[in-house]
């Protein structure tokens, strides 16, 4: 009996610290079937899409394997999610070349060190961020803000390697720029080159269409290497990766010169956010699709240890992925073992056969990028927002237009900054409504909402669907006497509390000299249903003596009752 009494905090302890061993000592044996052929088609996908996104971060290809297995074991002990495949990612690597290239200029192995380097303290602000619990900050890039950065990032990736797949170099830093070069730059197409990019990606989205659960980046890249290793085509002119080195990243941490590392923490900090919030879209997805919920302070956690995973092993910043994700679920993976398998999977081609690798043309792993930035861009999405409102829509194009102009990084300084201030309007505004009694329904409800809705004469029963504070206590006062205005006659203002939860200095001061103007119009303010923190503001600010005595009733029923006798009595009266 000792021993099972003492097993349950010890395991409750190690579910705090590492969850995905608990889900992992819980494992069934009929899984493996399932996992195990998952995991060969996550890493058919994975190895590809990490060598084209080593490609799109400014990295030798075997990079992009680095950054590809120890963060799958990393996860597999730490993370929460079933499905979740952590990788690299198109927005990620388009945030880590963003940040690291002004600083380290045309220095390849300061690049390089940096890059690793900001791989490792995005983990540790994600670990920091989950120890704080604040993985709530993923709400705030809310659904426009991040379809619009994502879509940004998607445009910026497509004109990035639009001049790979065409066999001409496009040099301009910024979207405008790119998008003029390279129209300029069109007589210089490379037909081999350019006949190669785009049979690669037609094959992508052809067998994405007609046979959706082979690995479609995995066959267009082995077409490619039989189509120049058949015709030659590196002898005319068709480039490719060339040699890859064998074997397994060495676990090390690389000395970065600290005058560096004032802007890669800052960096840091915005492709945690980035890294986390899309990760977190794709985990919940998933998650709900089978069944089950994520903890989203642990998965902070997980995923800081997964990139602190990447930069040891040599590799670049990772997140949630979600095309190898939607491939784990749809070979119908059902645990982190199928993470394990395709890191294992990975580690062997990184052994044993990166021999092929060297044949890879990189006009087809352009094609690569551009089917994955063309997956990204979410049309149906901003189609959505426009029919459920036009500010969403118009969040999401400003969003997109701000890593469109400004680059990766100041595009998701933009985004936060819409996310910060779509918040600051809705809350500044919120609903109210003036409450009457329906035949037939129990309580009060918005005499706005409801044509036979009755109100008591002299009486406003007032609701303001938010908290009163610095940035909106203004706004509600101005609601209160519209109010009271449009209702001649009006004796008592009733003010429901139940959705005011929170009140600060500014709310309470408004309040109390919102009685004092009632008052002189012969109208007394009362509240009802008061939570007792903000009866708690209102005693120590001293707007409760200023309210008089009385003031404050436990229900709307009861406000309304204790009006009914009152009702003709003065206010001065009343107050005393």
């Amino acid at each position: 009996m000792a021993t099972l009494v003492d097993r349950a905090p010890r395991s409750a302890w190690l579910n705090q610290i590492a969850p995905g061993l608990v889900m992992l000592a819980a494992y069934r044996r009929e899984w493996l079937r399932a996992d195990a052929a998952a995991g060969l088609s996550v890493a058919a996908v994975a190895l590809p899409t990490a060598i084209a996104y080593a490609q799109l971060a400014g990295f030798p290809p075997v990079v992009g394997l680095y950054a590809s297995i120890l963060p799958l074991v990393a996860y597999a002990v730490f993370g929460t999610s079933r499905q979740l495949i952590v990788n690299p990612d198109a927005a990620t690597c388009a945030m880590v070349t963003a940040i690291v290239a002004p600083l380290a200029g045309s220095d390849v192995d300061l690049y390089v060190t940096l890059a690793i380097a900001l791989a490792v303290l995005t983990g540790v602000a994600c670990i920091a961020a989950g120890v704080f619990r604040l993985g709530f900050l993923a709400d705030f890039l809310a659904k426009p803000v991040l379809v619009g950065f994502l879509n940004g990032i998607a445009i910026s990736i497509f004109l990035g390697q639009i001049g790979k797949v065409f066999g001409f170099p496009i040099e301009s830093g910024r979207i405008l720029p790119r998008l003029i070069e390279f129209v300029s730059k069109l007589p210089e197409t490379h037909l081999p080159t350019l006949g190669v990019g785009l049979a690669t990606l037609l094959l992508l989205l052809a067998v994405r269409r007609v046979f959706p659960k082979l690995p479609a980046p995995l066959l267009a890249l082995l077409v490619a290497v039989a189509l120049v290793e058949g015709l030659d085509l590196d002898r005319h002119g068709v480039a490719i990766l060339g040699a890859v080195p064998a074997g397994l990243p060495g676990i090390r941490w690389t000395q970065v010169p600290p005058q560096y590392i004032a802007d890669l923490l800052a960096g840091a900090v915005g492709l945690a956010l980035v890294s986390f919030t899309s990760g977190m879209v794709t985990a919940r997805s998933f998650a709900a699709r089978n069944g089950y919920d994520i903890d989203v302070d642990r998965e902070f956690i997980a995923l800081g240890a997964c990139n602190v995973a990447a930069g040891l092993s040599q590799g670049f910043a990772v997140t949630g992925a979600d095309s190898r994700t939607a491939v784990s679920d749809f070979m119908g993976g059902k645990s982190q073992v199928t993470g394990l398998i395709a890191a294992a999977v990975m580690a062997g081609v990184l052994l044993f056969f990166t021999g092929p690798l060297q044949y890879l043309p990189v006009s087809a792993l352009g094609a690569v990028l551009i089917s994955a930035a063309l997956g990204l861009f979410d049309w149906k999405a901003m189609v959505r927002l426009y029919r459920i409102r036009e500010g969403e829509l118009a969040v999401c194009v400003a969003a997109m237009l701000g890593v469109v102009t400004l680059g990766a990084l100041e595009g998701i300084l933009v985004a936060v900054a819409l996310a910060m201030l779509v918040l600051l309007i809705r809350s500044s505004r919120p609903a109210d409504s003036v409450l009457g009694r329906v035949e037939g329904l129990s309580g009060f409800h918005n005499v706005a909402r409801h044509d036979e809705a009755t109100t008591i004469p002299g009486l406003v029963l007032y609701r303001f669907n938010a908290s009163v504070i610095f940035f909106n206590a203004a706004y509600f006062k101005r609601r209160v006497l519209a109010a009271v205005s449009g209702r001649p006659g009006t004796r008592w203002v009733v003010v429901d509390g139940a959705p005011i939860v929170h009140l600060d200095s500014t709310g309470a001061d408004t309040l109390a000299a919102l009685a004092d103007e009632l008052a002189t119009k012969g109208v007394r303010l009362v509240l009802a249903d008061v939570h007792a923190r903000v009866q708690r503001m209102l005693e120590r600010s001293g707007a409760l003596e200023r309210l008089g005595a009385g003031a404050v009733f436990p229900t709307l029923r009861s406000a309304v009752e204790g009006y009914e006798p009152r009702a003709a009595r003065p206010v001065a009266e009343i107050s005393r």
